[in-house]
């Protein structure tokens, strides 16, 4: 596994740190547990410095942090220039400890340009699943100062020419795989991320509001994810001035937790903006910045909402609406990318427009002001959790593991044949 820019044990919300890190870790362990040996290779950098150059996370399947630059969190853009460093101190490491792949497993735009030189030493598959497409991000960019480098859309376009097979999350990616970068239908399998039901599961309200440090007398909605632009937190933040005119009552007594970022980082500007359009808005007390959280607490806050927003600009997937659902929590999300995909509107949550505050108020609103269709979509989305279990992904990533891997072995075969 390759999941170069981020560490897979980061805490959720960092800057470089979301739904992917979970992806890479539950799925290798999941994996493992099926007696593969799985061995996930990370740059070591600033969260992940505290961890030891290789740790072990389950049956057979390690961390391995690799230098590459300086130990400090960087851009995608400032890392690219540090992957020929990667690749020959992780070829030192295999070499020197004797391991042999089948496969590579490549996760975003920089594993996958890694990806292509560790073949060219190994000579085996590789499976590429990207978690954003550089193309789709430019294209809700609100500003030039939000668009992806042409280096980076350059080398998604050579990595889908190169790989082996790609994995889309649902099946607008896979139609975006195809129409924005030529890949071949065939070589893409629409597999969705997973969720582990057994720990995101439904915590006492009472319970989770304490472990929150919410008072049980407020009523508390959630955003988890990157403190960056295309998640829509301000369009999140306005809505909620239209929904304390609207609805003064509820208003007083609403509750926003946010977790995501560091909120004492004076480098963070879109932080910085955040706290600057909450004071702006009068929203200091109501809302709260909590700062990044560990995976294994989330469902005590996921378990303390009454509802979890996600207005996105663009997600290819969005496993904390998946996360949240499984512990009996609907979810209000824009109407794109995976949300659109993954959320029932009017079943598990609601749609709304990218970008409305007013429709997101509307939205929420609603939601509160109804408890037995709160209560509804919180057992529908509990049952549509029950559909992406780590297991049944497990088993397809596996087959397809399989797959390359025979046809890897059979085109060996006639290579020496031929020979």
């Amino acid at each position: 596994m390759l999941s170069v820019h981020t560490c897979p044990l980061a805490a959720l919300g960092g800057k470089k740190t979301g739904g992917m890190n979970v992806y890479v870790r539950e799925l290798s362990m999941e994996v493992g547990r099926r007696g593969a040996t799985v061995d996930i290779f990370t740059r070591s950098h600033g969260d992940c410095v505290a961890h030891s150059h290789e740790e072990e996370i389950g049956s057979g399947v390690r961390v391995i942090h690799i230098p590459a630059g300086p130990e400090i969190p960087l851009s995608s853009i400032d890392i690219y220039s540090y992957l020929p460093q990667f690749v020959e101190n992780l070829l030192d490491v295999v070499e020197h400890e004797g391991r042999h792949y089948d496969l590579i497993h490549s996760h975003y735009w920089l594993s996958g340009w890694v990806a292509q030189r560790l073949r060219e030493t190994w000579g085996v598959p590789i499976i590429q699943m990207f978690h954003t497409l550089g193309l789709m991000k430019n294209r809700i960019a609100a500003r030039a100062d939000e668009t992806e480098p042409q280096i980076r859309i350059e080398t998604e376009h050579d990595v889908v020419e190169a790989s082996d097979y790609l994995i889309a999350a649902t099946p607008a990616e896979r139609i975006q795989l195809m129409y924005l970068y030529g890949a071949s239908m065939p070589r893409i399998h629409c597999v969705s991320p997973g969720v582990d039901v057994t720990h995101f599961r439904p915590i006492p309200k009472d319970e989770a509001l304490t472990y929150a440090g919410v008072s049980p007398d407020r009523r508390m909605i959630l955003f988890v994810g990157r403190i960056e632009p295309l998640k829509g937190i301000d369009t999140l933040l306005r809505s909620l001035v239209i929904l304390r005119q609207r609805a003064p009552e509820l208003g007083k007594k609403l509750t926003l937790a946010i977790i995501g970022g560091d909120p004492i980082d004076a480098d963070d500007p879109e932080m910085s903006r955040l706290l600057e359009l909450s004071d702006e808005l009068d929203l200091r007390e109501p809302v709260l910045f909590l700062g990044a959280r560990e995976q294994d607490v989330l469902q005590y806050y996921y378990s303390a909402a009454e509802a979890v927003i996600m207005p996105s600009h663009y997600e290819s997937f969005g496993m904390v609406a998946l996360e949240a659902m499984a512990c009996g929590t609907p979810v209000v999300a824009s109407e794109v990318g995976g949300l659109a995909y993954l959320v029932r509107d009017g079943v598990t949550g609601f749609h709304v427009p990218d970008r409305s505050p007013e429709d997101l108020a509307s939205r929420i609103q609603l939601l509160m002001e109804n408890d037995l269709l709160r209560q509804e979509m919180s057992v529908s989305a509990m049952r549509l959790a029950e559909r992406y279990t780590w297991p049944l992904i497990a088993s397809q990533i596996m087959n397809l593991y399989e797959e390359s891997t025979q046809v890897q072995e059979g085109f060996s075969r006639r290579k020496q044949w031929m020979s």
